[in-house]
């Protein structure tokens, strides 16, 4: 059997401020857990839900790629590269901090709560210059199929990361079974469970549930009930 960790949601960190109610998959703030600094390059993995009207005030970042992805509603950003955006359901967002970056995000609305994924991923060169790229993805190019939406290229689908990493998310039937292959040798895959329930290489998962794997060549995925996953292939940093 390959090494893996599963991570169950109900084991998850857990922050609640009010107009910020987050979920820590791994170390964050004032959560800290010996065991769960890390997987590989991928650092951190919050499920965050910001009330209407609220946010995160400008804060600075460096040597970090920071990936959102919201899950619902929409959050409205702005850095100090000049960008003024908003990223909605459907939408990937990335900023490599490199040298030095500040940005804000608030909840572009002032009544309905925004939910999103704010995931950080180690870079493979530090000191870059800092850079902001955002895709949309239609539901339906990820039906029944795992959609490549983050890469190491500028070339390649999805947006481009300074890193050995691969992003893929897939809204699948039940009953659907899909394969993923690794994209390089000696990488590992964090699947983390958004909705619904899913086998994968014979462990079961469900809602929130996040289950690393390394030292394989390729993933069996079945889902079990209607499901949506999000695939995270990151080199395993030795």
């Amino acid at each position: 059997m390959a090494p893996s960790v599963l991570h169950l949601a109900a084991t998850r960190g857990h922050a609640n401020h009010g107009w910020l109610d987050s979920f820590h998959t791994f170390s964050f703030a004032n959560y800290h857990d010996p065991a769960r600094m890390h997987f590989g390059a991928l650092r951190v993995l919050n499920d965050d839900t910001v009330a209407g009207g609220r946010g995160f005030g400008r804060h600075p970042h460096q040597n970090m790629e920071i990936i959102s992805i919201p899950l619902a509603g929409d959050l409205e950003h702005q850095d100090s590269l000049g960008n003024k955006t908003v990223v909605r359901q459907n939408d990937v967002q990335v900023m490599s901090a490199g040298t030095g970056v500040a940005h804000s995000e608030k909840n572009h609305s002032l009544h309905d709560a925004v939910k999103f994924l704010q995931i950080w991923v180690i870079p493979n060169a530090e000191n870059v210059a800092p850079r902001y790229g955002q895709q949309t993805f239609p539901p339906e190019a990820r039906h029944n199929r795992l959609l490549q939406v983050a890469s190491p290229s500028p070339d390649d689908a999805g947006v481009w990361l300074h890193q050995d990493a691969w992003f893929h998310l897939g809204t699948l039937d039940q009953g659907f079974a899909a394969e993923y292959r690794l994209k390089q040798p000696g990488n590992g895959v964090y699947a983390f469970v958004l909705a619904g329930d899913v086998t994968i290489n014979g462990q079961a998962l469900h809602r929130r549930d996040g289950f690393g794997l390394w030292e394989v060549d390729k993933l069996a995925i079945t889902a079990d009930s209607n499901t949506e996953l999000l695939l995270m292939e990151v080199p395993m940093l030795g």
